[in-house]
């Protein structure tokens, strides 16, 4: 009942920021729960970042140890879109960001299998 689309990826310079935007469609959009995940050539799609649902009202987060402290997930609800601001961004950034969401139920961890429904994905690319 969710519809995802990313925007915001591109090249960017080691130490520089960038902002990927989900947009949100369908309803009811406060019942899911929302991720940022990657995927690197050669590697496995993992979980960047990770917010509870609206509706749960705690406003629980989670990031991967690799992006703490440099990354934030955020949402406007009046905008129905989920934000990740990815700052101090070094290589090993580089992957194809996807937004997903998983509908409300028991708390489960940031990971792929966890989540339902999928945006197209944003390359995100930073220089060397």
């Amino acid at each position: 009942q969710v519809q995802l689309v990313e925007s915001g990826g591109g090249l960017v310079q080691p130490g520089g920021s960038l902002r990927l935007s989900c947009a949100a469609s369908g309803r009811p959009l406060e019942y899911y729960a929302y991720g940022w995940f990657r995927q690197a050539p050669g590697k496995e799609r993992e979980g960047v970042s990770c917010i509870s649902p609206l509706v749960s009202g705690d406003g629980t987060t989670y990031y991967a140890d690799s992006v703490k402290g440099r990354f934030t997930i955020a949402r406007d609800n009046a905008k129905n879109t989920i934000y990740l601001q990815m700052n101090s961004l070094t290589p090993e950034d580089t992957a194809v960001y996807y937004c997903a969401a998983k509908f409300t139920g028991v708390p489960a961890k940031c990971v792929p299998p966890n989540y339902d429904y999928w945006g197209q994905g944003t390359q995100v690319t930073v220089s060397s």
